[in-house]
C-alpha cells in the first residue's frame, strides 16, 4: 500500500488563514510523516493559545498522510514601541508560566555544572542507567535547548516520539530510560536561534507535555541534564519545577571548580539543595603501561565539596571505554560506589 508523501507545503497549507499561520516557526516531517511545527507566541493571550495549538494539530492531521501532528508554543514577549522603561523585574517572563505541581514524578534531581565540557552530560546518561539497573523507572530529560546531547548518548539518534491519545508526548527509551530531548522534535542539523523567554517555555513544555507517568504509576526519579551555566534555564527549573535536588559535575582544576562553585551557589539562593559534587575526567590511566596520570589535577572537587559542605559523591576517571559508550548510545552506567552515594542523597 503506498503512503502519501507529506512536504512542508502541504503542511503550510493545513494551517494558511488560521490564527496558527501568523506565529508559525518551523516545521519538521519524519520518514514515518509524523508532523511537529513550532508556533511562536505571545503568553499573554493566555488559554486562547492551547486553543490555537489544539486546532493546528487538528488541522494538520486532516493532510492526508500525516501520521501525527504535534504542535509546539514557545513565547516570546513582543517589543516595546514606546522607549523602554527601567529594568522589568522578571526579564525571563518566567512569572507567566504557571508551577508544574501536579507532576506524575516522585523525584526530579538536576544534573548540572558552571561551565561546559565537564561531561555533565555523560554523568547524566549514565547515572539514568545505572539507577534503571537499580530497579528504579527512571526518566532522562534533555534540558539543553541549544545543544542537546541525549539523542546521540542514548542510542536514539534520529527517531521521533509518538503521541498518546491524550495528546501527550511519548517519551523514546533506552537502556531502561524513558528519554525526551528537544533534539527528537526539531532539526538537529539546524541550529535554534531563540531568545530566552522562547527556551524557558519549552523547557516547561518538555516537562508538562511529555507521559513520563501516570497517575497510578508515577515515575520514581527524572534526571534532567540541564544546559551549562547559571542562567535562565536554571532559574525556570527552580521556579516552575518541583525539583528535589542537584547534582553538580566538576573536573578536579581551578578554573572548572570556580564555576562548579557558582552553581553551587545559584542552586542554594533558589532553594534546591545540593545532593553532592561528582569529578569528572579524575585521573587517566595509560591502556598501555596503566600509568596513572592527573592529567587535570585530582581531588580539587572533594576538596571544594568538603569546603563548602556537600556531600563527594566519587571519581570517574577519563576513560576511553566511558567516550566510546558515549557516542556509540550505549551508556554502561556509573561505578557502584558513586551511585550508592547518588542514592543515599535522594
Amino acid at each position: 500500500m503506498s503512503v502519501n508523501v507529506v512536504s512542508k507545503s502541504d503542511v503550510i497549507k493545513a494551517l494558511s488563514g488560521t490564527p496558527a499561520s501568523a506565529c508559525l516557526s518551523n516545521v519538521e516531517i519524519d520518514s514515518d510523516m509524523a508532523v511537529s511545527v513550532i508556533l511562536e507566541v505571545d503568553p499573554a493571550n493566555g488559554t486562547a493559545l492551547e486553543e490555537m495549538r489544539l486546532q493546528a494539530e487538528k488541522n494538520i492531521m486532516a493532510v492526508d498522510g500525516v501520521r501525527s501532528a504535534r504542535a509546539i508554543l514557545t513565547a516570546e514577549k513582543p517589543a516595546e514601541k514606546a522607549p523602554a522603561p527601567r529594568a522589568a523585574k522578571d526579564p525571563h517572563n518566567v512569572g507567566k508560566i504557571p508551577r508544574l505541581t501536579d507532576l506524575p514524578i516522585k523525584k526530579i534531581i538536576a544534573v548540572a555544572s558552571g561551565k561546559g565540557g565537564v561531561g555533565k552530560s555523560t554523568v547524566a546518561a549514565n547515572l539514568a542507567v545505572s539507577l534503571a539497573k537499580q530497579g528504579k523507572s527512571v526518566g532522562l530529560l534533555d534540558a539543553d535547548i541549544y545543544g542537546p546531547s541525549q539523542p546521540r548518548m542514548m542510542g536514539l539518534d534520529g527517531q521521533k516520539p509518538e503521541q498518546s491519545d491524550a495528546e501527550q508526548i511519548i517519551p523514546l527509551e533506552a537502556h531502561g530510560v524513558k528519554v525526551m530531548s528537544i533534539g527528537f522534535l526539531v532539526d538537529n542539523e539546524a541550529p535554534l536561534v531563540w531568545r530566552g523567554p522562547m527556551v524557558q517555555t519549552a523547557l516547561v513544555q518538555l516537562f508538562r507535555d511529555v507521559e513520563w507517568g501516570g497517575a497510578d504509576e508515577p515515575l520514581d526519579i527524572l534526571i534532567v541534564d540541564m544546559p551549562p551555566g547559571t542562567g535562565g534555564a536554571q532559574l525556570t527549573l527552580a521556579q516552575k519545577v518541583p525539583v528535589d535536588g542537584a547534582i553538580i559535575v566538576s573536573t578536579p582544576q581551578d578554573i572548572t571548580l570556580l564555576d562548579a562553585r557558582k552553581g553551587i551557589e545559584m542552586f542554594g539562593k533558589v532553594s534546591v539543595p545540593v545532593l553532592g559534587v561528582i569529578e569528572n575526567m579524575s585521573t587517566h590511566i595509560c591502556s598501555e603501561c596503566g600509568h596513572e596520570d592527573h592529567i587535570f589535577g585530582h581531588g580539587g572537587a572533594k576538596a571544594e565539596a568538603e569546603k563548602i559542605g556537600v556531600p563527594f559523591l566519587g571519581e570517574i576517571p577519563l576513560s576511553i571505554d566511558v567516550r566510546v559508550a558515549g557516542d556509540d548510545g550505549a551508556p554502561a552506567g556509573l561505578a557502584d560506589d558513586i551511585i550508592e552515594g547518588a542514592l543515599k542523597t535522594l
